[in-house]
């Protein structure tokens, strides 16, 4: 897990960065606020410390600003004795707020918590969220999610052929025996160059599959979503 610390205390910085690295975590820091933005698109953190106060722009901007793209969790690490700051903080987008100086056991059971959480909003978003396939005959076009994909014509006839049968297991032979320009035998691999290549087009190609499933010993089933 990656977490981005930005702070403009060195002395901070430095501590934070040896204690969350000691726990297993990779870290980057940046110490100037007009570079947080940037840093957060490039990096892509799990989870992200933000001090503040930070030259350039502070911490409220950079919370505002974040939560416009970046989903992840955003703890804050304050000095600041003023309720309203982390009222305002929360609604920002904040996720949590520390008070410096920040106890590194508390810390990091804030950290775990709220990584934690995360792990688990995402993955139910994953299962409540079904990918929608649409293919248009006419055209030969293939889109998921509204995003276009392109496929050979080979893969395309057999998308088709599994939307076809969609919920059901469609064998190796039949496969060959419905797919022209394939060489008629069993153990030819055509058939499996076809499936990975439109489970990689597809975003699928990691087990366990999501779209394509393998029926051992029997063939592949398009799931129906």
């Amino acid at each position: 897990m990656h977490i981005l610390i930005i702070e403009d205390d060195d002395e901070i910085a430095r501590l934070t960065e040896i204690y969350l690295q000691s726990t297993g975590y990779e870290t980057t820091v940046v110490s100037d606020g007009r570079l947080a933005i940037a840093a957060i698109k490039k990096l892509s953190p799990d989870l992200i410390l933000l001090d503040l106060m930070l030259p350039g722009v502070d911490g409220f901007d950079i919370c505002k600003q974040a939560r416009e793209f970046y989903i992840g969790p955003i703890i804050v690490l304050t000095a600041v004795e003023d309720d309203i700051s982390e009222v305002s903080l929360l609604k920002l987008g904040a996720d949590d707020y520390l008070r410096k100086p920040a106890k590194p056991h508390i810390m990091s059971a804030r950290i775990e918590a709220l990584l934690r959480r995360s792990k688990m909003s995402n993955k139910k978003t994953e299962q409540e969220s079904p990918k929608k396939l649409v293919i248009n005959r006419d055209t030969l076009s293939v889109t998921l999610n509204n995003t276009t994909i392109d496929l050979t014509n080979s893969e395309f006839d057999m998308l088709v052929l599994l939307v076809d049968k969609v919920g059901q297991t469609v064998s190796r032979e039949n496969c060959i025996q419905s797919l022209r320009g394939i060489h008629y035998d069993v153990t030819d691999r055509s058939i499996d160059m076809r499936i990975s290549g439109l489970r990689k087009k597809l975003n699928d190609e990691k087990q366990p599959y999501k779209l394509i499933k393998t029926i051992r010993n029997k063939g592949y089933l398009l799931v129906d979503e």
